[in-house]
C-alpha cells in the first residue's frame, strides 16, 4: 500500500501539468479519477502512437489512474462531477476559474457539495492580478520566468528548456501545495482551495538563481549567478565524445590537477586558489578546462573521475539513458504489459519509502474506459449509466 492509500482524487485536469501532479499522487497509492471531454485528453494525439488515442507521451503521463469521459458542459455531466466530489478528499483543475464557474464547477459549489474538499486549482497566473484571465502555456511560463533572457547572458540565442519543465515543475509544487493542505485538514477537519500559479512558481525558481544584485536595494548588479550563466558552461569536448563533470570545491580542483598531473595547482595560479577566486574569473576557468578536456577520451575522463572523487556522469541521449548501469541496477525502467497497447517501458516511482513503496498501480487508460465502473461504484444503476449515455454526457468505450 502506498503511502496516500485511502486519498482518493478527482481530476479534472489536461494537457501535462495538472496530469502529472496527479500522477505523482497516483503512484504513491491515491485513487485518482481522470474526467475526461468526450474528445480526451489533447495529449493523447502526441506521436508516436500505436494506437490512436494512446501516445507515448499520454502513457507516461496518466499512469495509476482510471478514466471516465463526461461532457461537463451538459447539466447531467455536472451532476456527475458534483456527486463524485463528495466522496474525494481531493479536486485538481486546470481549466481556468472563469470557465469552472461557468460549468457550476467552482470551489464555492464544490465545498458546499463537500465541505472537506481540498479544490486545488492550477492557473497561469494569481489570481490577484492583471494576467489573472489570460491563458498560459509551458513555452509564454519560460519566457515570462526569464529562462530565454538566461541564454541570452549566457552568450546564447534566446531559447526554450526543450523539456515542458513549467508544466512539470509546477505539477510538483502542486502536489506539495496539495498535501500540505491533506495535512492542514487532519487538524481543521475542512477542505479549502488552493491555488497553484505557473508564473510566479516559475519566477520564483529562476530568480531564486538569478535575482543577484537586484536582491538588494538599490541593486548592485543587473542579476545573474555568473557560474550557471558562463558561456563555457555545458558538457565538456572529450577527445571522442562529451562528459558532463562538475568541479567545484577545493578538493576536487587539488584532486583534479594531481590526477593530471600538474599538483602544483590551483596554489600556482591565484584564479584557482578558492572558490570566491574561481567564480570571479569563471569564464576563463571553464574555458581552459574545457581545452583540457578535449585530451582525452570519455572513458579516460570518466575513470579519472570516479578515482578522484569528482562529480561526473556521461552525456546520455534518451536511448542510452536506458541502458545506464546504475538505472539498470535498479530496474528503473521496467516493462509491462498494457491491456491495449501491449507491452510497454514505464519509469519507477523516483522516491522510496521504507514502509509504504510507491509504484504504479496500472498503466495509463483508454479513453472513458473505466466510466461504468467508477459510476457503478458511486452507487449509480446500470439504468442510469445508460440514461446518461443516452443524454450525451457519458461517453463509454463501446460507442467507438
Amino acid at each position: 500500500m502506498g503511502p496516500l492509500e485511502g486519498l482518493r482524487v478527482l481530476d479534472l485536469s489536461s494537457v501535462l501539468m495538472g496530469p502529472y501532479a496527479t500522477q505523482i499522487l497516483g503512484d504513491y497509492g491515491a485513487e485518482v479519477i481522470k474526467v475526461e471531454a468526450p474528445s480526451g485528453d489533447l495529449v493523447r494525439q502526441i506521436l508516436p502512437t500505436r494506437s490512436p488515442g494512446m501516445g507515448a507521451m499520454f502513457l507516461n503521463t496518466n499512469r495509476s489512474k482510471e478514466s471516465i469521459a463526461l461532457d461537463l458542459k451538459t447539466p447531467e455531466g455536472r451532476d456527475v462531477v458534483l456527486r463524485l466530489a463528495r466522496d474525494c478528499d481531493i479536486l485538481l483543475t486546470n481549466v481556468r476559474p472563469r470557465a469552472m464557474a461557468r460549468l457550476g464547477l467552482s470551489w464555492e459549489a464544490l465545498s458546499e457539495a463537500n465541505p472537506r474538499l481540498i479544490y486545488a486549482a492550477l492557473v497561469g497566473f494569481d489570481q490577484r492580478g492583471p494576467y489573472a484571465g489570460r491563458p498560459a502555456y509551458d513555452d509564454l511560463i519560460q519566457g515570462g520566468a526569464g529562462i530565454p533572457h538566461s541564454f541570452i547572458r549566457a552568450g546564447q540565442k534566446p531559447s526554450y528548456v526543450p523539456a515542458a519543465i513549467a508544466d512539470r515543475i509546477v505539477g510538483m509544487s502542486a502536489v506539495n501545495a496539495i498535501l500540505a493542505a491533506v495535512v492542514e485538514r487532519t487538524r481543521s477537519g475542512l477542505g479549502q482551495k488552493v491555488e497553484v500559479p505557473m508564473f510566479e512558481t516559475m519566477t520564483s525558481m529562476i530568480l531564486a538563481d538569478h535575482m543577484g544584485g537586484l536582491t538588494y536595494d538599490p541593486p548592485v548588479d543587473e542579476g545573474g549567478y555568473r557560474r550557471h550563466l558562463s558561456p563555457d558552461r555545458k558538457p565538456y569536448e572529450t577527445r571522442d565524445g562529451h562528459v558532463c563533470a562538475l568541479i567545484y570545491n577545493d578538493g576536487h580542483w587539488e584532486r583534479f590537477f594531481r590526477e593530471i598531473g600538474r599538483p602544483e595547482m590551483p596554489a600556482a595560479d591565484p584564479r584557482y586558489a578558492s572558490f570566491a577566486a574561481r567564480m570571479a574569473h569563471i569564464d576563463e576557468v571553464y574555458a581552459e578546462l574545457g581545452e583540457i578536456m578535449k585530451t582525452r577520451t570519455t572513458a579516460e575522463w570518466l575513470e579519472l573521475f570516479d578515482r578522484a572523487d569528482v562529480p561526473a556522469l556521461p552525456m546520455h541521449s534518451y536511448a542510452s539513458a536506458m541502458e545506464d548501469p546504475h538505472l539498470e541496477a535498479i530496474g528503473f525502467f521496467e516493462t509491462v504489459e498494457h491491456p491495449t497497447e501491449g507491452r510497454i517501458r514505464q519509469m519507477a516511482v523516483p522516491a522510496q519509502f521504507s514502509r509504504s513503496p510507491a509504484r504504479p498501480g496500472k498503466p495509463a487508460p483508454g479513453m472513458g474506459a473505466d466510466g461504468a465502473t467508477v459510476l457503478a461504484r458511486a452507487g449509480y444503476a446500470p439504468e442510469d449509466i445508460a440514461a446518461l449515455v443516452e443524454a450525451g454526457a457519458l461517453k463509454l468505450p463501446q460507442e467507438d
